[in-house]
């Protein structure tokens, strides 16, 4: 099969895509951003609209920033033809990717232990919501769900004004990238083996891996976090302070950091005991934070950091995303890169966060129409032009 690899690093690995939403496109754009050949294997429609299947519009920034670097074919799996393509597909494929409910794959007969007798180099790569068996096996998954039920909720937002969900889908998207390093993690140990295997991850565990120090807090001491707003749960003061034309982002952790702070500020009333060491300051947040906004809010943003820089201690700006991508620093690194999307023209799209120094990945391919390239593919399979015209008049493809 022909294609144009976004990278030279996993071109020679071919990529079958069965997943939707999120979760699994961002395991996938990952393989294909890196060069994988990615075929999307879509159902087929005689909608001519340009729905996304549960991804937004296909001309939404949404959908175009996901579903780069890909191949789209559509195929009826739940047809007899469609299982049959399907299985021609996976006998020289080297991954698939799946997001369904745990249990319909198995009803489709596209499970792992039946592929697997088709390709035993095969890597199968599932995402669910809470995973693949147990009790909520089969409860619908969705991201804000994962997060409440990690406990990420009960630990985000302002004390004492109830749960609040992050302003992105996290658990959609580690669980995509939690799962595309397991495809790789599988293609790494199947060099020493020949083997393939089942890769699993859920967005209930990626987004429980997250929770990181705030979960360890629990397992090994015991301690129940809660919220703590813009206040950082264990350095103070860390957090969003006032400035004459803005906000600063200011975070101090430990103890040399904080003497720095208070040798650049000046002011006596950082000083006192009740300031002392980290505990105290913890206990005493409210105070020691009322304290640094009214010194804060005597300058501006720019003249605070460039001041704070200078002096060794960490802070920022706390730009809106027009401004974020606007800034220098953002520039300098690349990561939006341009696309000539099919829909939309000259456009940008967020690129791979991830610099090597021998290779690099591209924007080769704008995100495919519905089944852009289901004859191409169907031809490379061995299908002549006359079988492949009537998969499509019987709504195989």
């Amino acid at each position: 099969m022909t294609f144009d690899p976004a990278s030279s690093i996993l071109e020679p690995y071919t990529v079958l895509d069965l997943t939707r939403v999120r979760s699994g496109p961002t395991c996938v754009r990952q393989l294909a951003d890196w060069g994988a050949n990615v075929i999307k294997i879509e159902q087929p429609t005689r909608d001519t609209g340009n729905k996304g299947a549960m991804g937004g519009a296909r001309d939404g920034p949404d959908f175009q920033n996901l579903h780069r670097n890909k191949r789209s074919i559509t195929l009826n799996l739940k047809s007899e033809s469609g299982i049959e393509i399907f299985r021609r597909l996976v006998a020289d494929a080297d991954v698939i990717v799946e997001n369904y409910r745990p249990q319909v794959k198995h009803r489709l007969g596209i499970d792992y232990e039946t592929l697997k007798q088709l390709n035993e180099k095969i890597v199968y790569v599932s995402i669910s919501g809470f995973g693949q068996d147990g009790p909520s096996a089969n409860r619908p998954g969705f991201d804000q769900i994962a997060q409440g039920m990690a406990g990420l909720m009960s630990i985000t937002g302002e004390p004492g004004r109830g749960p609040m969900r992050v302003g992105i889908p996290i658990a959609d998207l580690c669980a995509g990238i939690f799962a595309a390093q397991g495809a790789l993690l599988a293609l790494l140990q199947r060099e020493r083996t020949g083997i393939g295997q089942w890769v699993q991850t859920s967005l209930l565990q990626a987004q429980t891996f997250l929770l990181d120090f705030q979960a360890a807090r629990w397992l090994i001491d015991g301690e129940v976090p809660g919220q703590a707003g813009n206040n950082h749960p264990t350095s103070i003061p860390t957090g969003v302070f006032t400035t004459s034309d803005g906000f600063i982002n200011i975070a101090c952790a430990g103890q040399a950091i904080w003497e720095r702070l208070r040798n650049t500020l000046k002011d006596p009333r950082l000083g006192a005991d009740e300031f002392a060491d980290a505990p105290l300051r913890s206990t005493n947040r409210d105070a020691l934070n009322s304290i640094l906004n009214e010194i804060t809010a005597t300058d501006t943003t720019e003249n605070w950091i460039n001041r704070l820089n200078s002096d060794g201690i960490p802070c920022g700006e706390i730009n809106t995303i027009d401004k974020a991508f606007e800034s220098a620093q953002m520039k300098h690194l690349g990561i939006a890169r341009d696309m000539k999307s099919q829909e939309r023209g000259d456009t940008q799209v967020v690129g791979q966060p991830i610099i090597m120094s021998d290779a690099d990945s591209e924007i080769v391919r704008p995100p495919p129409l519905l089944g852009q390239h289901t004859n191409e593919v169907l031809s490379s399979l061995g299908y002549s032009p006359d079988e492949i015209e009537q998969f499509s008049a019987e709504g195989v493809t």
